[in-house]
């Protein structure tokens, strides 16, 4: 298993089934490069588990500041296809985004899960991450165009 970055819309492509698997929303794959694209210019990084010519998971994350934390890295996304889940996917996947953080010198490493999420939660616990609040969300009303 090789785990690297996607730089170009071909990974991008081979991407796309397995990030629907954590995002079942994305139904159209140029609507999810494109948003990937704007998402690239906000610092998102997509790193990628590849095996035997495929992505088998990913891990995208983006480099952030505030005064909670400092400089961190924040995980947006994290997944590894159905068949490869307890494989190791997961936390290699992590790892490396960590190694990321350590290399651009952030003080923390950051990711929310869902509450209804106890096995996500028991693999980050495992993983050396701590709970340390609730993340509330509000979905706004939304102009018709």
């Amino acid at each position: 298993m090789d785990i690297r970055h996607i730089e170009d819309d071909t990974g991008l492509d081979a991407s796309f089934a397995v990030m629907q698997e954590l995002r079942p929303h994305l139904v159209n794959r140029a609507s999810y490069i494109a948003q990937i694209a704007r998402q690239r210019t906000q610092g998102y990084y997509l790193l990628a588990a590849w095996r035997d010519g495929g992505v088998v998971g990913l891990a995208g994350y983006r480099v952030l500041e505030n005064l909670l934390y400092g400089r961190f890295v924040y995980v947006d996304d994290l997944v590894v296809t159905a068949a490869l889940h307890r494989a190791g996917v997961g936390e290699r996947l992590l790892q490396a985004a960590r190694q990321q953080a350590i290399a651009l010198q952030c003080q923390h490493f950051v990711l929310d899960t869902g509450l209804h999420m106890a096995l996500a939660q028991r693999f980050y616990f495992r993983q050396g991450l701590l709970a340390r609040g609730l993340h509330f969300v509000e979905t706004l009303p939304q102009e018709e165009s």
